[in-house]
C-alpha cells in the first residue's frame, strides 16, 4: 500500500466523521436525542446530592437534597432505602444552632429583656 492508499483512508476517515457530524446537527434541530432543555443550569436546579459515603464495598451513604429538604438513603446495586426523610439543610440546622447559641449567650448576660 503506497502513500496514495494512506491518504484515501484518512480522507475517508475525515469524511466520515465530519458526515456522522452533520446528522447529528440536524437530528437535534429535528428534536431527536435527550432534549437540551432538560438540563438546567446551575442556579435552577431543584435538586442535588449532597455528600455520598461508602458503608461499604457494595452500599453507599447518600445525603440528597430537594427544595432545602434533604433526605437520606442507602443505595446498592440492588436496592435503594431511604433511611431518613424532611432533615433539615444543613444550612438551615447551622442557622438555628446559631440562634440558640446567640440566646443562651444572652441569657447568661443578662441583657435580654423579659
Amino acid at each position: 500500500m503506497g502513500m496514495d492508499g494512506y491518504l484515501r483512508f484518512v480522507l475517508a476517515l475525515i469524511f466520515v466523521i465530519a458526515l456522522i457530524g452533520v446528522f447529528a446537527v440536524i437530528f437535534r434541530r429535528l428534536g431527536f436525542g435527550f432534549p437540551s432543555h432538560a438540563i438546567k443550569s446551575g442556579g435552577d436546579r431543584r435538586i442535588r446530592v449532597v455528600e455520598v459515603a461508602p458503608l461499604d464495598s457494595r452500599r453507599k451513604l447518600v445525603l440528597v437534597q430537594r427544595d432545602e429538604v434533604e433526605h437520606l438513603l442507602v443505595i446498592s446495586p440492588t436496592t435503594e432505602v431511604v433511611i431518613e426523610r424532611n432533615i433539615r439543610s444543613g444550612a438551615s440546622f447551622r442557622d438555628a444552632l446559631d440562634a440558640a447559641q446567640d440566646d443562651d449567650e444572652i441569657a447568661e448576660t443578662g441583657d435580654g429583656k423579659a
